[in-house]
């Protein structure tokens, strides 16, 4: 699929639309689900629509941010207005939320195209996503094998490139887990950085949501793009969000030289490095 600059320059210079890279990323879940089990729900119709009309501002020469026109597969605890939010439970099998959770509004206005809901282990309660109410995912890398918990469907979505990114829920590791297990890239960010207002809770006091990637720079682009305070959620923190991608590449001679200093300092006191 390609990765979120990749995609990006596609998109602004044509050889791609939004639509394309929308039916492409449908096209393989459609191929894949039958043994993979990531996605609880598909939001194919959707995601052409909000794919179009990414196309449309390109054609009408709007600028467009990095995150329009990816695919993004959206964990199965966080509310989407108008499609169904069942936390893999079949308490709330027909739970179809009324409101939008502030991340996926902020996904929403960047552009991102939402291509399902992912599984995961019931209410978040699992490090393996075997235990939800409606199915079982499997890694990727081989389907005998579990793909971690409870964001297993994230994070097996995003290894099997039905999806650019993803977004999970960490509360003791159900980030850190399956990026673990299914070879991505996963981070559970500092409590109060990303709003939680929208997600169904499992421990207020621990729970954050957090990107999955398929490298370093594409998770920063994502937590970017989420994190920052919201009144809508009493913890959220009010500290100002770098461009977290801009921060991956530092200048490395200040800190060479810094270790050259302190190797030299060594030897003069009569250290043997």
């Amino acid at each position: 699929m390609g990765s979120i600059r990749e995609l990006n320059q596609q998109l602004l210079t044509k050889e791609r639309s939004a639509v394309e890279i929308a039916q492409a990323a449908i096209d393989r879940i459609q191929a894949l689900e039958p043994k993979l089990h990531s996605f609880l729900c598909v939001t194919a119709e959707r995601a052409i629509e909000q794919a179009r009309q990414v196309d449309a501002q390109i054609a009408a020469g709007e600028a467009i941010g990095l995150l329009a026109g990816i695919p993004i597969g959206i964990k199965d605890n966080l509310c989407t207005k108008g499609v169904p939010t069942t936390c893999a439970s079949k308490i709330l099998q027909n739970f179809v939320p009324p409101y939008e959770s502030t991340v996926t509004q902020k996904l929403k206005v960047a552009g991102a195209v939402m291509v399902g809901k992912t599984n995961l282990d019931e209410f978040a309660m699992g490090s393996s996503t075997e235990n939800s109410a409606f199915q079982t995912t499997a890694n990727p890398w081989d389907l005998t094998r579990i793909p971690g918990g409870s964001s297993g469907g994230s994070a097996a979505a995003v290894a099997a490139d039905e999806c650019a990114i993803a977004l999970g829920s960490d509360t003791g590791g159900s980030i850190r887990l399956p990026a673990s297990f299914c070879g991505v890239v996963g981070m559970k960010p500092t409590y109060g950085l990303v709003s939680r207002y929208g997600l169904v809770a499992y421990a207020s006091s621990l729970d954050q949501i957090g990107p999955f990637a398929r490298s370093v720079e594409d998770a920063a682009i994502l937590l970017g793009a989420i994190a920052g305070h919201d009144p809508k959620d009493s913890t959220s923190l009010k500290v100002e969000i770098p461009d977290y991608a801009a921060n991956l590449k530092p200048e490395l001679k200040p800190g060479l030289a810094r270790w050259r200093d302190s190797r030299n300092l060594w030897r003069r006191l009569g250290g043997c490095g």
